[in-house]
């Protein structure tokens, strides 16, 4: 498997962590108090760091420093999006669509040679 696709797939596997220690509290442990929350997002973000660690090492073999950050905000996006409307019930808006875009300018740049 090449290493950008095992960097991206091990990204993509943190940054589902990652979303749901930084937001997912924000509706399923409202009513707790925000100690409560930070102890559980923390535990849930060491899951991240687990899986983050190996994928930028990994990436970093064949990549620059800026070509793992920028993969990092595009699969950033594309597990937020879903993770807003699908479990926060938040709308789909058309600055999803103009952050996407924006990313994309971002890869060209970066992996252009």
């Amino acid at each position: 498997m090449p290493i950008w696709l095992q960097t991206a797939l091990l990204l993509s596997l943190s940054n589902i962590f990652m979303t749901f220690a930084w937001y997912g509290h924000l509706r399923t442990l409202n009513s707790k108090p925000w100690v409560i929350a930070a102890l559980i997002s923390w535990g849930i973000a060491l899951f991240e760091y687990l899986i983050m660690v190996p994928a930028n090492r990994i990436g970093y073999t064949e990549l620059t420093v800026g070509q793992l950050k920028i993969m990092q905000e595009v699969v950033t996006l594309i597990v937020f999006v879903p993770f807003s409307v699908l479990f926060m019930q938040q709308p789909l808006k058309p600055d999803h669509l103009w952050a996407g875009l924006c990313l994309l300018g971002a890869v060209y740049f970066i992996f252009r040679s």
